[in-house]
């Protein structure tokens, strides 16, 4: 049974009264939404909060979920406005606390290894460039981070990153470009790539 199949079955038995099955759901989404919501709050102990709320607010509107987006885009998107709440009220805006791993820089579609870390300066240009990538994004605005993050780290599609973030998915596609286009701007010195080389 498909991972959306599975939490339809555990939303309809929640939507009617089914505490444990949402605890399942929560069990379930917790680690992604966390990881997520990481990237966008600092202190993790406010991460903890804002998962929290976000999982309180998705139980007072489970009523309301007619499954026409998967469980998770649901869920990330109510985590996504409540982390931008969260930060509005304490005159904040978005950072990111952990920095991205050289895993995750080379999950960044389009891009081939970029590095060997079989030897020192392989490992020591891999450091460097895990910690530009964390240094642009950043500096990127909320929107453009949040859509490159969902694409590229959590592996979502255009389309459910539209549902996620309330926008058409020619939106979705300028941010991840952008985000990509700044990311590979700060990337051309360190690798000596192309000038007119597109990712």
């Amino acid at each position: 049974m498909s991972e959306r199949k599975v939490d339809q079955q555990l939303v309809a038995r929640a939507q009617q009264g089914d505490k444990q099955a949402f605890g399942l759901l929560v069990a379930k989404h917790q680690r992604r939404l966390a990881r997520l919501l990481s990237r966008l709050i600092r202190d993790p102990i406010e991460v903890e909060d804002v998962a929290q709320e976000t999982f309180i607010k998705a139980y007072r509107s489970l009523p309301s979920f007619r499954g026409e987006s998967a469980f998770y885009t649901w869920l990330y998107r109510i985590g996504i406005n409540t982390a931008k709440n969260h930060l509005t009220a304490s005159g904040r805006r978005a950072r990111m606390s952990a920095p991205f791993a050289i895993q995750d820089t080379a999950s960044f579609n389009g891009m081939e290894p970029l590095h060997d870390t079989a030897t020192p300066e392989g490992e020591l240009m891999s450091k460097e460039i895990a910690l530009t990538v964390s240094r642009v994004m950043e500096s990127l605005p909320q929107d453009l981070r949040s859509a490159i993050v969902l694409r590229e780290i959590e592996g979502l599609s255009y389309e459910e990153i539209a549902e996620v973030m309330g926008c058409p998915i020619g939106t979705v596609r300028s941010r991840i470009f952008r985000a990509r286009e700044a990311i590979a701007a700060e990337l051309k010195p360190l690798l000596n790539t192309d000038e007119n080389r597109r990712w």
